[in-house]
């Protein structure tokens, strides 16, 4: 039985194989008649049509904030990677990353998806766990560790051992919320419209939490009052308003979770520090950012946008690992 550890996330998928590393990563997104509903694309090439499409076309993410909001475009794009990273039928045994707290009935809706897809046995892991794991860190009962993963949709934040999860929560905020925030504010400053794959790139590019970074990008546009195409060239100081309201509102729940803690689980959390990870931890200076806030040292590990499947990769490959970190 082939085993593998998948990411379905909001923004992007990824897929890590027993014996062989990552094998996919691309967005989760397809592309549909409008009319009919049919779809026509998949991954990367629905992706490329985000704010390009005519009439007839829709850009769909079928996951939305960590949670399936379409779950027979969900499986048709799950049974699309599936195809395309093991080539031909197998029993499929999968791990799925979910939020933390994820509920029952959410997990339903993965369940049914992965079913639908192909999948034989499903299980699942909260992100916490995984994330750590991602750092190639040791889980034990006896040492709890902190997390905080940054998705596009969701953050998962949570104090934890291998015996469970001590406190912790979800949170609707994400790399998304970053974007759209910097959409409304290049339109306030420059009076230009610029659309999400735009934003997205002045986020991983300019992006900032450095004092006087002075970064800068080129970026096309619609101007708002001509409706005519125009340039600006935009800083890392004109996005980062947008970045630092929302890492300011992750580690304010943050330290909501860090007061429930236990006097000693807190020794251990000095010790410790914090272990980040998702995409929107790459924006410069965002892990000196949040350990200033938070007065404990924060790590990163090697690749943040894969910490959270090399994690399930791990557990996949230690089945006593697996069993312990898996949700009932």
């Amino acid at each position: 039985m082939l085993k593998l550890a998948i990411d379905f996330g909001t923004a992007m998928t990824k897929i890590y194989k027993l014996g062989s590393g990552i094998v996919l990563s691309e967005p989760t997104c397809v592309s549909v008649a409008r009319e009919t509903g049919e779809i026509r694309g998949f991954g990367s090439e629905a992706k490329r049509l985000v704010g390009k499409t005519g009439e007839f076309t829709d850009v769909v993410f079928p996951v939305y904030e960590g949670e399936i909001v379409n779950e027979k475009q969900a499986a048709a794009l799950l049974e699309y990677f599936l195809k395309k990273v093991i080539g031909r039928t197998f029993s499929v045994e999968a791990l799925f990353c979910v939020p933390c707290g994820c509920s029952v009935e959410a997990r339903e809706k993965y369940y049914n998806v992965a079913k639908s897809a192909g999948v034989s046995r499903v299980n699942f892991a909260e992100t916490p766990y995984l994330a750590v794991l991602g750092h190639d860190v040791p889980l034990s009962e006896s040492n709890p560790v902190f997390a905080i993963d940054i998705g596009a949709g969701k953050t998962s934040l949570a104090t934890f051992t291998l015996d469970g999860i001590i406190a912790g929560l979800t949170m609707n905020v994400g790399g998304n919320n970053i974007d759209i925030h910097i959409i409304d504010h290049i339109a306030e400053r420059y009076n230009l419209k610029i659309g999400p794959l735009t934003a997205e790139k002045l986020k991983n590019t300019v992006g900032s939490l450095v004092d006087h970074d002075n970064q800068s990008m080129l970026v096309n546009g619609r101007d708002i009052t001509t409706g005519r195409p125009r340039s600006v060239t935009v800083s890392s100081e004109d996005v980062l308003f947008p970045i630092r309201v929302y890492t300011d509102k992750i580690t304010e729940y943050a330290e909501i979770v860090l007061r429930k803690l236990p006097a000693e689980v807190s020794a251990a959390m000095c010790k410790n520090g914090i272990f980040l990870s998702g995409g929107v931890c790459n924006i410069i200076g965002l892990a000196d950012y949040v350990a200033k806030k938070l007065q404990m040292e924060a790590h990163l590990p090697n690749d943040v946008q894969m910490a959270i499947v090399l994690g399930g990769g791990r557990a996949i490959g230690n089945r006593a690992l697996h069993d312990k970190i898996c949700m009932e």
